[in-house]
């Protein structure tokens, strides 16, 4: 499955973005408005790392946090 971690099974989130105006009641105004929502998507950082499993190296892709924490053998 593309844009999904091979071991950790990380995958894309949605989010929503928001665009505000107006100036914050702290500095004097009369608080934020939001003027828009846009639906954003968030990745994961995938690379192809050639990892180890049952005893044969295979590529896959796999999250850099996966690889730093150590979860891969490398090959």
């Amino acid at each position: 499955m593309a844009k999904v971690c091979s071991i950790c099974g990380k995958g894309p989130i949605v989010r929503n973005l928001l665009v505000q105006s107006g100036k914050a009641k702290r500095q004097g105004g009369v608080g934020r408005n939001t003027t828009g929502k846009t639906k954003t998507w968030k990745y994961p950082n995938l690379q192809r790392a050639k990892v180890y499993q049952n005893g044969q190296a295979r590529t896959m892709r796999v999250c850099t946090s996966c690889i730093r924490s150590g979860k891969t053998v490398s090959a």
